[in-house]
């Protein structure tokens, strides 16, 4: 089945912006096929990943432009970085905006170059893998706790049953899984030999795959919590400063996000560190060793799985609308904790998220710490497994998990 993607608009919308589009983005999430969903006739295709075209690419730019003029979509731009100076020349000479639409993953040196070679000339597109909204069908919206809207999007959307958010869950977000009938385990085996034993090794320095192998499995059974660089080396056999280096790797190529705690200069006893979350839940549940959704459902990471899971959608959702997600946590050395803060237009917006179907009506106790911040503190929602939108107090609702 193919899925129209919500960032269809955007890239239109940033074609007609900028000479030069880059889409970025973990492994088979869909970008090829988003750009060439929404091409033009006549605008060509070609992929580095073909040897003969990257070594054209890569020796000789100049007939490689010749060969493949724009309109064209270059894809895996990461394999031929020697291409951007020329892009730029052409780009500059020609002055055609949409020129050149690339794919790439997002990885350190391929985006410095971007920066340096193309700076002012880019529209820079983050894409992950599918959302809830974009396999049911509907328009996406970048995630507010405004009541109106939630109110409004319950009259469009269908509810979840707590096995079939599970379900999801366990398969993750790539579109090949969704795709057709298929081993989800072989499916995600294949992926992470992919992307270990090929996009690590080509694109980063890391001497010892299959201790990244590991690093990777450590930091999936970590989701949702707080980032420990000291831990995480521990448990691999590597040292600080590698773990903080490995992990930056993950964050750059999409693995993974790091949700940075919400700073404000009256809140004096905040812990520091960021939360760590996978992007795909399913990559994270085939890391961990889950081998179905009901065993991961009823297991110790049960909750530590949904709240990856809905906070992978939120980010998803800003994403999709083309905007940065403003998203952090709050953490104090008094045990008070929110989990997810969403800060916009001066004011901040806080979120608990719960498995529960009906959450206490203390649920959101901690939301009060963030009146020291002077900033105005708006609706509170507790993103839950309750069945209706309902109030828990006068600011604070709760808020169905499907409803995302």
């Amino acid at each position: 089945m193919i899925y129209t993607r919500a960032l269809e608009a955007i890239v239109l919308e940033t074609s007609k912006t900028f000479p030069v589009l880059l889409v970025t983005g973990p492994r088979q999430v869909g970008k090829t096929t988003l750009l060439e969903s929404v091409a033009e006739q006549g605008r060509r295709y070609v992929s580095l990943d073909d040897p003969l075209a990257r070594q054209l690419a890569r020796e000789e730019p100049l007939l490689f432009l010749q060969r493949y003029a724009p309109p064209v979509i270059i894809d895996e731009i990461q394999y031929a970085p020697e291409l951007l100076p020329y892009i730029k020349l052409h780009v500059d000479r020609d002055k055609n905006n949409g020129a050149f639409w690339l794919t790439g993953s997002q990885m350190f040196h391929m985006m410095k170059g971007v920066h340096e070679s193309l700076a002012g000339r880019v529209g820079i597109i983050p894409m992950q893998g599918l959302s809830t909204a974009e396999i049911n069908g509907l328009a996406n919206e970048a995630y507010t706790t405004d009541r109106r809207r939630l109110l409004n999007r319950m009259n469009q959307v269908r509810k979840m049953s707590l096995p079939e958010i599970y379900d999801r869950i366990f398969k993750g977000s790539m579109p090949a899984v969704y795709k057709e009938e298929r081993s989800i385990e072989r499916y995600f085996a294949s992926y992470v030999d992919t992307y270990v034993h090929r996009d690590i090794r080509d694109l980063s320095q890391v001497a010892d795959e299959m201790q990244f192998q590991r690093f990777l499995t450590a930091c999936a059974a970590r989701t949702s919590q707080m980032v420990n660089y000291s831990d995480l080396a521990k448990d691999v056999g590597i040292s600080a400063p590698t773990a903080k280096n490995w992990l930056s790797i993950l964050v750059s190529s999409g693995i993974l996000v790091l949700v940075e705690p919400y700073f404000n200069n009256a809140l004096k006893r905040i812990i520091k560190a960021p939360n760590l979350y996978f992007m795909d839940t399913g990559l994270c549940a085939y890391l961990t060793r889950w081998t179905s959704s009901e065993a991961l459902e009823v297991s110790a990471m049960s909750g530590a799985f949904f709240e990856t899971y809905v906070v992978s959608e939120i980010i998803k959702s800003y994403l999709n609308a083309g905007r940065r997600p403003p998203v952090f946590y709050y953490r104090d050395s008094d045990q008070n904790e929110i989990d997810l803060i969403l800060e916009e237009n001066g004011s901040v917006y806080p979120i608990e998220i719960k498995k529960s179907s009906q959450p206490r009506k203390n649920a959101g106790r901690h939301f009060k710490v963030l009146e020291k911040t002077g900033l105005p503190c708006e609706l509170g929602n507790i993103i839950c497994m309750t069945d209706d939108l309902m109030p828990v107090s006068n600011d604070i609702w709760a808020v169905p998990a499907w409803l995302i």
